[in-house]
């Protein structure tokens, strides 16, 4: 039997890379439910981690409190980049784009060190200022936002680039108003963009350490610097357990983020094959 030496070879590093990837996740897993208060040994397998996390008040707290930041993150970073990537899109020139393109992908770039440092002056000032905002909820939320609109930007863009600019046309000449070619051509065919973006944001504000210990404050630490605190003073099967969660919260948002857009993707395929046949008819 001949074996393809290239398929061959890219199988094997392709499976070479998810083992890198995903075997630490998958050990980590394993560990939570370890009987054992020692990570480095094996005491068989027990729930007991689990049923002492939800009596953990701060893993709690610090989980609804992340949860509920990267929910804002994640709906304030779409609106934001799909208004940012309209305008870079449809606006080839107009003064400042490129001061403009170059402020939205500079958080690409920038550590978060950097972004983190300048927004607690910034804040900080503004707080002294005008008494408003404490830091906190809101402050977090400012920074993660800054953080996801440069990453919502660029995934919307990428679509709105490989779209054709036909299709609006053609609704601009059937009468269609723009603001009904918005919503009734353009945010249909970006749908699964503004998706990926949302999903991507969201997980990038629920995991982010850096920008959340510049900017929380008393009262107001989110799980990821809780965890980090602990892991700190020595690993622990509880830390196990809410990375365990965490990663099962967000597979299962991933997957009905991806069964929800396949089936959009299906669905407006069917309906353009549709309106081909008819034109055709």
């Amino acid at each position: 039997m001949k074996i393809n030496a290239g398929r061959l070879t890219s199988r094997v590093w392709m499976t070479a890379v998810f083992v890198f990837l995903y075997l630490p996740i998958l050990t980590l897993i394993v560990l939570s439910f370890n009987a054992s208060p020692m990570v480095t040994s094996w005491g068989g397998w027990s729930l007991r981690w689990y049923s002492a996390l939800a009596k953990d008040v701060e893993i709690i707290t610090g989980f609804k409190l992340s949860l509920e930041i990267a929910f804002l993150t994640a709906c304030a970073s779409v609106v934001l980049g799909t208004l940012a990537a309209l305008a870079l899109n449809r606006f080839k020139r107009f003064p400042g784009r490129t001061l403009f393109a170059g402020m939205v992908n500079s958080p690409l770039v920038m550590p978060e060190v950097i972004i983190g440092l300048s927004l607690l002056l910034m804040l900080v000032s503004v707080q002294r200022a005008f008494g408003f905002p404490d830091r906190g909820l809101m402050t977090i939320w400012f920074g993660h936002t800054l953080l996801g609109m440069a990453y919502a930007t660029v995934v919307v863009q990428s679509r709105l680039q490989e779209m054709s600019p036909q299709l609006e046309e053609a609704a601009q000449d059937l009468g269609c108003r723009p603001w009904q070619v918005f919503f009734l051509v353009t945010l249909p065919l970006i749908s699964q963009a503004i998706g990926s973006a949302w999903l991507l944001t969201f997980t990038l504000s629920l995991d982010d350490v850096v920008l959340s210990a510049f900017l929380s404050g008393p009262g107001s630490t989110t799980m990821p610097i809780t965890i980090f605190s602990r892991a700190r003073l020595g690993l622990s099967p509880s830390v196990n357990t809410v990375a365990t969660l965490t990663v099962a919260v967000v597979s299962v948002g991933v997957v009905l983020a991806s069964i929800w857009l396949s089936r959009a993707e299906r669905r407006r395929a069917q309906e353009m094959s549709a309106a081909f046949r008819g034109v055709g008819a």
